[in-house]
């Protein structure tokens, strides 16, 4: 699952940025881990830059793939000594560390200030933990419609709908032109989550997700299961691809990249994927298009909402203030813009999209850009336990074997067994 693959503008020209400093950056040895193993020479040359102008700082750079990384952080974490800076996510394991005490609060450099501002308030709110802030990201992308616009053009539609109840119509309409509404790909349970989560977005807004972690609500809440019977509605209408609850992700990725299916709700990887694993290899080229997620009448969620991921680096909590100063460094608009133009990233800074050539990541770059409320994926931003629970529970809605009501008793009895 290719979901895991910087951001505020530099403060005077070029990179001697000393004036804008996020506090002291005297003599400071700083630990920096991450899992860029394709791009380890762009973060090499931002700390040989960053050094050069604060010659009294030392940067160690440790390189791991994505499993190793994991597997060593956990044990330094159990040693209650992290790395300075170190890949993260944000989200639920992010959030056990700093209920550690693992990481920096570095609330009093990013809230209302320059750096602060350099990015939607949704996307940096995902690096924070209960109104304190431990970390920044320098990408992230948005789980969006990917679509056909030639079938939809067919069954009567030049743009595609913003509230579900047309978006219902639109399926039923297209189902009846001979194609394939949408690729689900459910057996690989996570994309079903989208579905879900959007639905309880949309609905309960923030709110609904704030409650459960101050503990004033629950999964068993209107806006998760009133998600669940729009899932349940959805499959009686039989809009999915045949055998979709055992479908993986490139099954249903070839049916849109192969023209069978109208679309899938997919992340900003959907149309890599789409590519390749399509016969030609090059997808349905031009007649693609990405859309957001539709509103629900009466819902409490905006349409700019986002549900999405990314990557970023969390602050250790012993680092010293220049790793803090170097983290501003690298999620700087102009180094994120050069991460940008590899075509490997969303860039999170503001103004970085300058940097995208395709023109349908830039899209989703101007998506996440509104985002006031950006919430990461749901096995990401809770334990694993619990993450595992909702795509459990979501997947056995959609095949029936659950009902909305019981699947969100199975979620909440897990997140009261993992808090």
């Amino acid at each position: 699952m290719k979901r895991y693959v910087a951001i505020a503008a530099v403060c005077v020209a070029g990179f001697l940025f000393a004036a804008c400093s996020a506090g002291s950056t005297g003599p400071a040895k700083v630990s920096f881990w991450h899992i860029d193993v394709q791009h380890k020479d762009f973060w090499q040359g931002l700390a040989n830059k960053y050094t050069a102008a604060h010659p009294n700082v030392t940067i160690t750079i440790t390189v791991l793939d994505n499993e190793a990384f994991k597997a060593k952080a956990a044990t330094v974490m159990q040693s209650g000594n992290p790395p300075d800076l170190f890949q993260s996510w944000g989200g639920g394991v992010m959030a056990e560390y700093a209920s550690a005490g693992l990481l920096r609060d570095i609330t009093k450099w990013v809230k209302g200030t320059d750096w602060g501002k350099t990015m939607a308030p949704g996307v940096i709110a995902v690096y924070s933990y209960k109104g304190k802030q431990y970390g920044m990201p320098y990408d992230m992308g948005a789980v969006t419609f990917w679509y056909n616009k030639d079938m939809l053009a067919k069954a009567g539609y030049t743009s595609f709908p913003n509230t579900w109840d047309d978006f219902v119509a639109m399926l039923t309409k297209l189902k009846s032109t001979g194609v394939t509404p949408v690729a689900l790909s459910e057996g690989d349970k996570w994309p079903g989550m989208f579905w879900w989560a959007y639905l309880a977005m949309r609905i309960g807004g923030e709110p609904a997700f704030d409650n459960i972690l101050s503990g004033q609500g629950k999964f068993t809440d209107p806006p998760f299961i009133q998600a669940g019977q729009k899932l349940v509605q959805l499959s009686g209408l039989k809009v999915f691809e045949d055998g979709f609850l055992g479908a993986k992700q490139a099954d249903g990725a070839a049916l849109v990249g192969n023209a069978k299916a109208a679309m899938e709700l997919m992340g900003q990887w959907g149309p890599s994927v789409e590519a390749s694993s399509a016969v030609n290899k090059v997808g349905i080229g031009a007649s693609l298009d990405t859309a957001p997620f539709p509103t629900v009448a009466g819902g409490a969620g905006a349409g700019t909402d986002v549900l999405g991921g990314g990557n970023g680096f969390a602050v250790g909590k012993n680092a010293p203030d220049a790793a803090v100063d170097f983290l501003k460094f690298v999620t700087s608009v102009d180094n994120n813009s050069t991460l940008a133009a590899t075509g490997s990233i969303v860039p999170t800074a503001i103004g970085a999209d300058a940097a995208i050539t395709d023109p349908l990541m830039k899209a989703v770059k101007g998506i996440v850009d509104k985002a006031g409320y950006f919430q990461l994926y749901l096995d990401q931003f809770y334990t694993p336990a619990v993450g595992g629970a909702i795509n459990d529970a979501v997947q056995q809605i959609f095949a029936g074997t659950q009902t909305p009501d019981q699947a969100a008793a199975a979620i909440q009895a897990a997140y009261d067994a993992n808090k």
